[in-house]
C-alpha cells in the first residue's frame, strides 16, 4: 500500500520563507485541496502541476509515494 507525502513541498516553502497560506492564495489552491495536502492524501494531477509550474521544479522536487505502515 502506497501513499503520498508532500514533506518536500513544506520544506522547499520553508526554504523560500513563504507560508502556507501565501502559498494557497498565490497558487489559488482551494482550502479543501489545502486539507489533502496537509492531511498526506492525494490531489488531482491538475494542482500537482500548477504548484510544479509555479516552483518551476519536477513531481519528485515536492512529493514522494511512500509505502504506508
Amino acid at each position: 500500500w502506497m501513499k503520498i507525502s508532500y514533506k518536500k513541498l513544506w520544506i522547499l516553502l520553508a526554504e523560500k520563507e513563504m507560508s502556507k497560506q501565501d502559498f494557497r492564495e498565490k497558487l489559488q489552491i482551494a482550502s479543501g485541496t489545502m486539507t489533502k495536502l496537509n492531511k498526506g492524501l492525494e490531489v488531482s494531477m491538475s494542482v500537482i502541476l500548477r504548484i510544479c509550474e509555479y516552483f518551476d521544479c519536477n513531481i519528485c522536487d515536492i512529493c514522494d509515494a511512500v509505502k504506508s505502515e
